[in-house]
């Protein structure tokens, strides 16, 4: 009971704190948004300046909610590859789908010289890179879903993911040899990951991809707390691994890879959370941890939105960078402590 009650104070917490860091998220910038005028937009009365309206509803919560849905998507994708790879430095892209993503966007960028015009056109809609980046997520978890279904164990499935990461990088850093400055400048800030300029389109079809991807993970939570007993342990409990595999496989690249699709590569967040959420509720249960990462995520993620927006300064640095420098200290630390890191 005490455990309980534990539990539910830490979940009031962190959604008191995730509703904090929101509104605090959209208030700041580099034009400072007192909070009632938040509060009174968001709730449909308007701010008391229109310059501010507009910044709030067609700037900042578009981006705001675009973070939330990153770093929760990530953060789970994150913990359900390191239950089933049984590996505490797993993340939710070790399959390769970043790397994928990347190609499909370097050849849409890169090759555009290189394969003539048609690419190039391409360009000039604001949906081609969210388009190039989602086929090249696919492609690689068609490939990945292909040898899930032939190779039965999860340390070869995991090899190979890496194995996809690599060969795609190499051809990326051939179409970068070859690219003009230009192209690859534009590439580069593609990889630094962006949070902003997404419209309201967009965000419906990434929440659809990350609900999607959630509602998977919650229902595979007991195949999930089963697989911390070992593949033989839940055998013989009835579990079926290769459907299991599949579908966390799943779950996984549908929320990787929507959210590189329209928000770039965004590091550290689905290694870091997981852990640090086993910090706070100290338990394996998967029922537990599900909704509690998912909440560290998105909170994680406006923080580090937050800091990359440098409150009243007109910069803005990559979203990338930051959860980079936030999530590798926080790495370093917990192995510092030799904690437990997972299981």
């Amino acid at each position: 009971m005490d455990t309980n009650r534990s539990y539910t104070v830490w979940f009031i917490v962190l959604f008191a704190g995730l509703v904090l860091l929101f509104l605090l998220n959209v208030s700041l910038g580099s034009v400072k948004i007192p909070l009632e005028d938040v509060l009174s937009a968001l709730s449909g009365n308007g701010a008391s300046k229109s310059s501010w309206e507009y910044i709030i509803t067609d700037y900042r919560l578009p981006k705001a909610l675009t973070a939330i849905l990153a770093g929760g998507g990530l953060a789970v994708s994150g913990l359900l590859m390191q239950t089933l790879f049984r590996n505490p430095l797993a993340g939710p892209f070790v399959l390769g789908l970043s790397s994928g993503a990347s190609l499909g966007v370097a050849l849409l960028i890169l090759g555009a010289g290189a394969f003539g015009g048609f690419l190039g056109s391409l360009l000039l809609s604001q949906w081609s890179l969210v388009i190039a980046s989602a086929l090249g997520s696919f492609l690689v978890l068609l490939a990945v879903l292909a040898v899930t279904l032939r190779v039965k164990d999860s340390m070869a499935i995991l090899i190979i993911g890496l194995m996809f990461g690599s060969v795609t990088a190499a051809v990326v850093a051939v179409l970068s040899y070859f690219s003009t400055a230009e192209k690859l400048q534009q590439y580069i800030f593609w990889s630094f990951g962006s949070l902003g300029n997404q419209s309201w389109s967009g965000i419906l079809i990434l929440a659809l991809c990350c609900i999607l991807g959630i509602i998977i993970a919650f229902a595979s939570c007991k195949s999930l707390n089963a697989l911390l007993l070992g593949e033989n342990y839940a055998k013989s409990m009835g579990l079926r691994i290769k459907r299991t595999t599949l579908l966390i496989i799943l779950a996984t690249s549908i929320l990787a890879g929507g959210i590189t699709a329209f928000a770039g590569p965004i590091a550290f967040v689905g290694l870091a959370v997981p852990h640090l959420t086993r910090q706070l509720f100290t338990t394996s249960n998967h029922f537990v941890l599900l909704p509690a990462v998912l909440l560290s995520g998105a909170i994680l993620m406006l923080i580090c939105d937050t800091v990359a927006q440098l409150p009243m300064s007109e910069e803005t640095l990559p979203i990338n960078a930051i959860t980079s420098l936030i999530g590798a200290p926080v790495v370093i630390w917990l192995l510092v402590r030799k904690r437990k890191l997972l299981f």
